[in-house]
Formats: structure tokens, sequence, C-alpha cells
């Protein structure tokens, strides 16, 4: 493409001062990792590709399905069952001609985080595992990286700009200077505890906007400070944080954490089943269902089935029938985990069962 058309394209950044030829060369030039491309990072991806970042990597593992469609909004219906990478280079490279993309169908682990950060100038987190957050952070703090991090929680979002170089070799504050350890109670994932499209969009544009300033080096940043956004009530607030982790404390953390979600360690009174055990014990007329994750796959069997929030179990008060056993599932088998504790405190003397890898397990 002749450079008439890219300047014809980005006519109205350019325009801006702020922004002129010099920054949308800035742009052009500048590498963003970002990881996850689910309802975050797929906007984020298709604003700073519109906007000329010139070198997009993305990475995900996980294929479209029908559930994402309705936050995931770069993809369609005809893209269910296809990598979340492949189809949102697609997407990308037919909006613009002037953005190299780099797909990565990969899952990052502590084995390949560090050859996948290495050669971005940002990597902005758009994951919602809270164990690949803190591997993702620590990571940035070792290879001196600036992190854009962005989370959800209902009709909650969460954006901060960490490790960030603010010159004379200082960096700002990290994941780890507002949440030293990461929590053993895990918060629901979006799967669990649901989440409205517009939230998603407007935390990922504002992670977005932050990776524009940076590259541009205008503005003022989400540095040393957690920028909090509630959508039902239109409510914004920053929590200041302050450096007080080490490099060296965090590299200690980077050798010694594997950054994987706890397995379920059963009790004798809670056993663990895998998809193959469920469907059989599904076939019995005194199985109840416990689902913090929607329907079963094809609808099956969902007169068994009583949904429910997570929040809203309490098993001391719900009706029991004692002559049935009971199967607890949710999307990874974490939260269903608690709940059958929960519920076997409750209720010693039933059967508790707990769908191990949980619904995303099963065929």
């Amino acid at each position: 493409m002749k450079k008439n058309t890219f300047n014809q394209l980005y006519e109205r950044q350019i325009t801006l001062s702020e922004v002129g030829e010099n920054g949308q060369n800035k742009l052009q030039k500048a590498n963003v990792l970002i990881i996850g491309c689910g309802g975050l990072g797929s906007n984020v991806a298709v604003f700073l590709a519109a906007s000329g970042v010139g070198n997009i990597q993305l990475v995900d593992f996980d294929m479209v399905s029908v559930s994402n469609l309705h936050r995931q909004v770069f993809y369609g219906f005809n893209d269910v069952g296809k990598p979340k990478v492949s189809c949102l280079k697609s997407y990308i490279e037919n909006i613009t001609p002037f953005v190299k993309v780099t797909e990565h169908l990969v899952e990052i682990t502590k084995d390949n985080i560090s050859n996948c950060v290495i050669n971005a100038d940002i990597i902005v987190d758009c994951t919602d595992n809270l164990h690949i957050k803190y591997l993702i952070n620590d990571n940035c703090v070792i290879q001196n990286k600036t992190l854009v991090y962005g989370s959800l929680h209902k009709f909650d979002g969460y954006v901060a700009t960490f490790n960030h170089d603010l010159g004379n070799g200082i960096r700002s504050a990290n994941l780890r200077d507002a949440f030293p350890e990461i929590p053993t109670k895990l918060p629901p994932t979006c799967a669990e505890s649901g989440t409205l499209n517009t939230i998603v969009g407007i935390i990922a544009l504002h992670q977005a906007n932050e990776v524009l300033k940076i590259i541009l080096n205008k503005g003022s940043l989400l540095t040393n400070k957690i920028f909090i956004y509630n959508s039902l009530y239109h409510t914004s607030q920053n929590i200041q944080i302050q450096k007080k982790i080490s490099t060296d404390e965090i590299v200690t953390s980077f050798e010694n954490e594997n950054y994987q979600s706890v397995n379920c360690d059963l009790s004798n009174h809670i056993k663990k089943i895998n998809a193959t055990e469920f469907w059989d014990k599904m076939k019995s007329d005194n199985i109840v269902v416990l689902s913090f994750s929607g329907k079963l796959p094809g609808n099956k069997y969902n007169e068994k089935v009583i949904r429910m929030p997570y929040f809203n179990f309490n098993p001391f008060i719900m009706p029991i029938k004692p002559t049935h056993d009971y199967i607890l599932i949710c999307t990874k088998g974490l939260l269903s985990y608690d709940a059958a504790i929960a519920l076997n405190e409750a209720h010693p003397n039933l059967n508790i069962y707990n769908l191990e890898d949980g619904t995303e397990s099963l065929p």
C-alpha cells in the first residue's frame, strides 16, 4: 500500500497535535503482546490495530463458543469452534493492511511465558485466571516490561499500568505491590458470576487507551494506582498503591510458584468424578446436580439440574433430598469444590461428588 493510503487511513489521528506523523510512526513501529483474546483481548486488539499499532501478537489457546458472542463482538456464529487467535487475526487483516498480526495458539505457562514476552514492548493482560495474572506480572517485572492490566467482576472493571519505566531506573508498582500473594480462595470467573457486555468493552478501551498513551508518551498513566469502574452505578475511583515488593522477592516467587490453579484435594466425604463417570451417574433417578455454571451440554438431564449463583448458595437453608446423591459442578471444578465442602458441613451424611475439571471437561 502506498504512503498516501496510510496517511488517509490515519488522517484523523495524525491531525491531532499530540500524535502527528511522528506519533503515528511510533505506533507503527510498536510491538504489543496481548495475552487472552476473549472479551478484553479481542476489543483491545481491534482498537489498537485500528489505531495503527504496527505489530500485534495474540496469545490464546481457546476456541470461540456461542456463549462468548454476547461480549466478544468481533467473533460471529461462523467462528464458533475456531481458534480465537485465528479469527481475530482475520478480522484485523480485513480492516487494515498496515498491521502485522502474529498468532500464538498456546496456553501461557511458566515454561513459555519468558519467550512470549521477550520481544514485545508492552504486554497487555486480558486473561481471566488469577494465577496466570500473577505469572504475567512476575515475568514482566523480571524482564523489565510494562504491563497493562485489566480484569472484570460482574459490573466492576479494574485497569492499571504496572512496572512502567518512570526514568532513572525506577519502575512503577506492580500487582504484587497491591496484593503480595495469590489468594487461596479465588473469586468466581465471569462464567460463574456472569458479566454484562458493556463493562467488558469499557475496560478493554481503557486498556487500549493506556497502551496508546504509553507509545505516544502523552498524558498521564494509571501508574501506582488501580482504576476501578462500576458500570451499574457509573462510579469510579483510583486506589493508590506503593512500590514495596523488591524485584528479588518476585524472582524468588517466580522460581517457587507453579502458577497453576490448586487441584481439588477432595476429602473422603467428597468424591472426585471425571466426565465419563458424571454421565454414567446422570442415568440414575436418585441424582441432584447443583450447577454454578449453567445448563449441561446439549441440555441433557436438565430436570435433575438446579442452577444457582455461587454467592446465593446456602446449604443450611436449601431443601435437601437425603435419599439422593449430589453432584456439584462449575466451569473449572474449583467453586463447586468449595460449595461441596460447605454442603458436606451442613449435611455430613449426604453422598457428595465434585466434577473434576468442571463443565469444561464435558463432551
